[in-house]
């Protein structure tokens, strides 16, 4: 596994980050726990989670999956770059109450210290905003998080879903403030089909030394290979992905895709990941394996070396915006 810096930090984390959304909803504790010491033996130390996944009567479920696994014990914890988020709230619908979501200094206190009791840990390296909260001034909020991290219970600031100019809000209040680092990474949505983080998000991010960490690395599923799956009987693809391909241009787009990966002998999903790993400002694809062989996949696609020819091919069939600001400006 290769390593690199998460933003402008010292920090060193894999080129991989292991999402865990799906533990719980989707893959039973067992098979969660076995699919993290999987990672870990494959050199994978990034672990992404969120509070509120588990989802509906089961928010927090994932967090106490993943505070379980560590409580085994075999310095899992210690080996773990690990990544939380807050912003939802965490209670029923039914009992929700004000202050108990967003970015609130009272809710970041409360959440934090409820998180941690779930991860059964101490401390959380990467603590991410999951949303924008245009009621909470960043002064606020940067307070509350400096609280924390000379607490000991935070080491670094993270954001998610954010716009450029908030990232830039964000880091320019913070350098106000004067001895708070700031954001050290930002998570957006960022893949060959989806591609309009580099308009103005991934700059922002590199002009401010945020590590980028995209998610849906391969669009719900449609950049895995789903016309070929269809093709050989597998499960046929559901919700967006289906009304995606109900479109005939972008189902000839996805089919000129998976025909050009055939041609090179290369798997459409693992392509897909290879090519966010030559992204200028990418530290790592959040991979979230429901299974063992999943997550095999992804170890190979972080190995994979995709060539100039191949890369040219796939921007022919995925225009990126352009540079910024000119793809937008003139």
């Amino acid at each position: 596994m290769k390593y690199t810096q998460l933003g402008r930090t010292g920090l060193k984390v894999s080129r991989l980050v292991l999402g865990t959304m799906n533990f719980g909803p989707q893959t039973d504790e067992a098979d969660s726990h076995a699919i993290m010491d999987a990672a870990l033996e494959k050199g994978i130390n990034f672990f992404d989670t969120a509070n509120v996944y588990g989802w509906g009567d089961n928010k927090g479920r994932t967090e106490s999956i993943i505070g379980n696994w560590f409580a085994k014990g075999g310095d899992r914890r210690d080996k773990v770059v690990l990544a939380t988020k807050v912003y939802g709230n965490m209670a029923a619908e039914a009992d929700a109450w004000p202050n108990h979501d967003k970015l609130s200094a009272l809710n970041i206190r409360r959440a934090v210290d409820a998180s941690l009791k779930r991860l059964q840990t101490d401390h959380i390296d990467v603590y991410q905003f999951h949303h924008i909260d245009r009621s909470t001034p960043f002064e606020e909020i940067w307070q509350a998080i400096d609280v924390l991290v000379q607490q000991g219970k935070i080491l670094y600031a993270g954001s998610s879903n954010f716009p450029g100019y908030k990232i830039a809000q964000a880091n320019e209040t913070a350098a106000r403030r004067g001895g708070t680092i700031g954001l050290v990474s930002e998570q957006c949505l960022y893949n060959l089909a989806e591609r309009r983080a580099e308009m103005e998000v991934i700059p922002a991010a590199r002009e401010y030394g945020l590590g980028v960490i995209p998610w849906s690395p391969l669009q719900g599923g449609l950049l895995g290979g789903v016309i070929k799956k269809e093709v050989q009987g597998g499960r046929r693809a559901g919700g967006r992905t289906a009304d995606t391909l109900a479109d005939p241009a972008a189902r000839a787009r996805i089919q000129a895709y998976e025909d050009l990966l055939e041609k090179h002998g290369i798997e459409p999903g693992e392509a897909a990941l290879a090519w966010l790993l030559t992204r200028p400002g990418v530290t790592g694809p959040i991979v979230g394996p429901r299974t063992a062989e999943q997550l095999q996949s992804a170890v190979r696609a972080s190995e994979l070396e995709l060539s100039d020819d191949l890369l040219a091919s796939l921007d022919e069939i995925f225009p990126g915006p352009g540079p910024s600001p000119e793809a937008f400006a003139w």
